[in-house]
């Protein structure tokens, strides 16, 4: 059943354990993703980005997932990744995106509070929850476009300040991580983590959570992260899944056969975020 954010990660806050958010493109994710968060039993959320709604994107994603999602026996978020164009937010709400993300953490701090209000008071209309962005996590991730802004860690005095002053549903936080692949395994500042769940009444957003240590993404999960986001992971199986798949000899293979060791790369890296997060069995009742 397609839902937004809120109940889903109010509860993980309250049980202290992380919902899998993953962007997706095209069918093979989306059916691969929903496929293995039902067999788990894991509310589970999918995520697209601007530069994946370009052209039609808009439609075959949100249509697809509109689609499908309410014959699945979990609950499913459509969420709208990085975002910064106030037109496309209010085109994938329109188009029954459940949960947007404004991305204004490049912003001078008064400018970024302006902006994500005017983006929580759009949502409002259309029952969809507000994830926005303090401090800012820096990377290659989006859309491959390098980011020239220098990863800035989350200052927990600014927390309270930027919840109450914007109104949204989570906030994503800036605690060590980065977006794409990491030249060096990364360290994250806990010690700053608890700080910022104290101050913060909203569950908590961790971004660049591929190739993250388990042991770090477990720290982060027990001292209060509830979402935590995975892209290039699933690029990398799907990189992965690719050969295998040439491997077939037939001039003619079978969709089902050539598509197979993909879903099954992808459905890997699902599974095992689903179980380090602590959201398998969530469901059930």
């Amino acid at each position: 059943m397609l839902v937004n954010m809120n109940e889903m990660l109010q509860r993980a806050k309250k049980e202290k354990y992380a919902v899998a958010a993953f962007d997706c493109v095209e069918d093979i994710f989306v059916r691969t993703i929903l496929d293995t968060a039902e067999r788990m039993h894991s509310p589970v959320i999918l995520m697209a980005l601007e530069y994946d709604l370009a052209g039609r994107g808009m439609d075959y994603i949100s249509g697809l997932i509109k689609a499908v999602a309410p014959v699945y026996d979990i609950s499913v978020a459509l969420h709208l990744d990085h975002a910064t164009n106030f037109a496309i937010i209010e085109r994938a709400l329109a188009n029954g995106f459940t949960s947007v993300m404004y991305d204004g953490s490049a912003l001078p701090f008064e400018e970024n509070i302006a902006n994500t209000r005017h983006v929580v008071q759009m949502a409002q209309k259309y029952n969809a929850t507000v994830e926005a962005e303090l401090g800012h996590v820096a990377g290659k991730e989006l859309s491959g476009c390098d980011d020239s802004h220098e990863i800035e860690l989350t200052e927990p005095k600014e927390v309270k300040t930027f919840i109450e002053e914007t109104g949204i549903d989570a906030l994503a936080v800036s605690i060590g991580t980065a977006h794409g692949i990491y030249i060096s395994e990364p360290k994250l500042n806990i010690e700053r983590l608890q700080e910022i769940t104290a101050a913060s009444k909203v569950p908590l957003v961790l971004h660049g959570g591929s190739g993250t240590p388990e042991t770090e993404l477990r720290a982060a999960v027990s001292n209060g992260i509830t979402k935590i986001n995975v892209y290039s992971d699933l690029r990398i199986a799907l990189g992965e899944g690719l050969k295998s798949a040439a491997v077939n000899k037939r001039r003619d293979p079978l969709p089902d056969k050539a598509f197979s060791s993909i879903k099954e790369a992808i459905g890997q890296v699902v599974g095992d975020r689903i179980e380090l997060f602590g959201s398998k069995n969530k469901e059930v009742d």
